[in-house]
């Protein structure tokens, strides 16, 4: 996971073959320490407008992927406590946000938009449908349809077709599917199945 940014931050270039043979030849934990540390000396020698490699068209920069391994590290994290049966510690409000308003535009919307035929399966058929996605501290509308997946920030007019809302921390759990033995965290969704179905099938294509 970091050894990997670390080579796209340094060299501005995506590493391939990936991952390197030796990375088998080495203990997990001494290898997650050692490319945790190596990435962070590069972060700490680059400023977030620094050109680097990445996946993101709009966005190729040291800074993407300060943002992406700040989510990604969280994510993981919660991964660790379930599967530990430990309690999911908080996760702060401005980082929860973030993390929603990243995986709604960065993964979902340049997805779709980037690799539309991915998602035929699931959006060809599309009636067309607005999906929020609500907190106390922020708020998205989407909108779907055949080769669609559009983000605008904030609530909008009108109602939508699904809505899920919740505590800041919890609400990205609900999309990542990390919600646990204690459901969804405090998140109500409201909508069709059908409908919900087609955020969330959306939502694993991008991630995958």
């Amino acid at each position: 996971m970091y050894a990997h940014k670390s080579v796209a931050v340094r060299e501005g270039v995506e590493p391939e073959p990936w991952p390197p043979q030796e990375f088998a030849e080495e203990e997990p934990r001494a290898l997650l320490d050692r490319t945790y540390t190596a990435l962070r000396a590069e972060f700490a020698v680059r400023a977030p407008r620094v050109p680097a490699a990445a996946w993101y068209g709009p966005d190729r920069t040291v800074g993407f992927w300060i943002r992406r391994m700040a989510q990604e590290t969280v994510v993981h994290r919660i991964d660790a406590e379930l599967s530990a049966g430990q309690p999911v510690a908080p996760v702060p409000d401005d980082l929860a946000v973030d993390g929603i308003d990243e995986l709604l535009k960065v993964f979902v919307a340049h997805s779709v938009a980037e690799w539309g035929d991915c998602f035929t399966g699931v959006l060809a058929g599309s009636p067309g449908r607005t999906f929020l996605v609500r907190t106390d501290a922020a708020a998205w509308r989407a909108r779907t349809g055949p080769g669609l997946f559009e983000v605008t920030d904030g609530a909008g007019e009108g109602t939508a077709d699904v809505t899920v809302s919740g505590p800041a921390p919890a609400v990205p759990r609900w999309p990542w599917n990390r919600e646990g033995a204690d459901g969804a965290a405090g998140v109500t969704v409201e909508g069709a199945p059908e409908a919900v179905e087609e955020l969330r099938r959306c939502v694993v294509i991008a991630t995958q």
